[in-house]
């Protein structure tokens, strides 16, 4: 695993427990919490099956949570798993300039975009983050299909 800091160790657990509940719900175990420094401002899971939302991706949910923000200039967004291009498009478009990504082998996910936009990326390679999705695809193929779109 890359060698995090405590805060971003604390806010990748909250992501991790955030995509674990959301397994144990039946959904998409995708978990993401938004923090400016020590501070937490929201946290939030895929909610795709449970809410029958296909965009209630987990930085999606998460960023919902926060509300209106001034500003995400100052924060980073954690994320189990590497973004989608809808979830990519959203942190670029609201200037989040650093996120932590907990792993991006399940799925690749689009980091350099985000380095192309001068945006920070850590990818943690967290194995729980990792075994989780491993153990999700294995379990619910048809429903990661439908996540990132695919027939």
């Amino acid at each position: 695993m890359t060698e995090l800091n405590e805060t971003d160790r604390r806010f990748l657990d909250i992501a991790y427990e955030e995509a674990l509940a959301g397994f144990n719900e039946g959904g998409c175990p995708i978990g993401s919490a938004l923090a400016e420094g020590e501070r937490l401002i929201a946290q939030g899971r895929n909610q795709r099956v449970q809410q029958g939302d296909p965009i209630a991706h987990g930085e999606m949910d998460c960023l919902r949570k926060a509300g209106r923000q001034r500003s995400y200039r100052k924060m980073t967004l954690y994320t189990s798993l590497s973004p989608c291009m809808m979830c990519t498009g959203a942190i670029v478009q609201f200037s989040i300039p650093r996120v932590v990504i907990g792993e991006d082998v399940t799925f690749a996910g689009n980091p350099e975009f985000l380095r192309e936009r001068g945006i920070e990326v850590i990818i943690a390679n967290d194995q729980r983050c990792q075994a989780l999705m491993e153990r999700f695809i294995r379990e619910k193929p048809d429903l990661w299909a439908e996540d990132i779109a695919e027939d």
